[in-house]
């Protein structure tokens, strides 16, 4: 069984995320092979039971190049893949420091479904998705982050050994 994991990371954070998710199956023996998305073309990613993409928050939107990337993606209908992102964690308000509700939070934070439009668009089927907060610009990652990333990694080990027996 493989996972097939493309992420970007302009300051390290996806890179740690991924770093940690690839030794969280590894501890369950599931291969995961971890790419830069600048380092592969869209129309020859290698072959996997799922695949994870990865990106980064920039003005609410994933960056340009992962947006690109999906838009190329040349996989098979109805290939199971997953989301997990590094997003700017909400804050306080300047003014009043009251937090932002979730609604008003989801306004301006479009990273996750950007990215779950453009796979339905290429009839790619999420089946999990989960989102690492970034306190600054830079990082770090909020705490507790790689329990998020523990618990992401549990529910893909399922879905991939759920999908093996599916096959058989």
């Amino acid at each position: 069984m493989t996972v097939e994991y493309i992420h970007a990371s302009k300051f390290g954070n996806g890179a740690k995320v991924a770093a940690a998710f690839r030794e969280e199956l590894a501890r369950r023996g599931i291969a995961v092979n971890v790419h830069h998305v600048k380092d592969l073309k869209p129309a020859e990613i290698p072959g996997a039971d799922l695949y994870v993409f990865s990106a980064p928050g920039r003005f609410g939107r994933p960056i340009k190049v992962v947006r690109r990337f999906l838009d190329g993606l040349q996989l098979p209908a109805g290939t199971r893949c997953a989301v997990l992102t590094t997003e700017m964690a909400p804050k306080p308000d300047k003014k009043t420091g009251r937090m932002p509700t979730e609604e008003e939070f989801c306004r301006f934070q479009h990273v996750r479904p950007i990215m779950r439009e453009r796979l339905q668009a290429r009839d790619l089927v999420e089946v999990a998705e989960e989102v690492v907060y970034v306190t600054e610009m830079k990082g770090p990652l909020e705490d507790g982050w790689e329990g998020k990333v523990a618990a992401f990694a549990a529910r893909i080990a399922e879905e991939v050994g759920t999908g093996a027996a599916r096959a058989s």
